[in-house]
């Protein structure tokens, strides 16, 4: 590692940049409801409201905003408020959420797909559904984790759209596009968003180990790639210290990034 924060400890693995990584789309936010999906970004928010967002709202997963931060798979200390399904709902239509889902598929746009693979009449695999993609991503901030960076996920074109991308939201008018963003899409090679032009995917930054040209290979689109795109920052002593002692001590996050 070519910092100096981390002296004296392990360096920091693949997965706890991608922690870290995660963590930063929550910087700022605000009192906002931060809804993970996924070990790595759960473990993200934790993290976030530890440090550089201490009033992010997180949720036991259920219906209880935690009034604490527990460690993975441990019950919330203290609780601060009751969440029940249909004050969820009104949360992710004012926009007072940010959401991180998976992909099972996802385009140069943006569009999601986590319902099928194949064509819908007749697929090869029937996934979730479409679930609460749509309105997610038309009504408040949605980012992807993406723990396998292939071909078989970043696609040209997804099979069934269920999280509406940048095209068909302009498409569909001031009513989807007002509210719509994705902020970023997080996976185990690297950070993407959609800071371009013509709203297309560009690569922001590369977890260190990372190529410009294994990402390329593992992109079944053009990427955007600027030049001299960075390395994704390294966590600080204090936050390899949270993720290792206090949030993740069954280092779980090392299940879900393999490399």
């Amino acid at each position: 590692m070519s910092g100096s924060a981390t002296t004296g400890i392990a360096a920091p693995s693949r997965a706890e940049y991608c922690v870290v990584a995660c963590a930063e789309a929550w910087r700022g936010a605000g009192e906002v409801l931060a809804s993970p999906m996924g070990t790595v970004p759960a473990i993200g928010a934790r993290l976030a409201r530890l440090t550089f967002s201490p009033a992010l709202l997180l949720t036991d997963g259920e219906a209880l905003l935690m009034g604490d931060t527990p460690a993975m798979g441990a019950a919330p200390g203290s609780v601060e408020g009751w969440l029940p399904f249909r004050q969820h709902l009104a949360l992710t239509a004012t926009g007072r959420r940010h959401v991180m889902m998976g992909a099972s598929q996802i385009d140069r746009y943006g569009n999601q797909n986590i319902s099928c693979i194949g064509d819908w009449a007749r697929p090869v695999r029937q996934l979730l559904g479409v679930r609460g993609a749509p309105v997610n991503t038309l009504n408040n901030p949605t980012s992807y984790w993406i723990p396998r960076h292939s071909t078989r996920v970043f696609v040209e074109r997804v099979d069934m759209v269920s999280g509406v991308g940048y095209d068909r939201a302009a498409a569909a008018g001031p009513a989807a596009s007002r509210y719509h963003r994705i902020p970023e899409v997080i996976s185990d090679l690297g950070v993407f968003d959609f800071e371009t032009p013509d709203r297309t995917m560009r690569l922001r930054s590369l977890h260190p180990g990372v190529s410009v040209e294994q990402v390329a290979a593992a992109t079944g689109f053009g990427l955007t790639v600027p030049a001299g795109v960075p390395f994704t920052r390294e966590p600080t002593r204090a936050e390899l210290l949270l993720i290792r002692e206090v949030i993740d001590p069954k280092g779980l996050r090392e299940r879900e990034v393999t490399a």
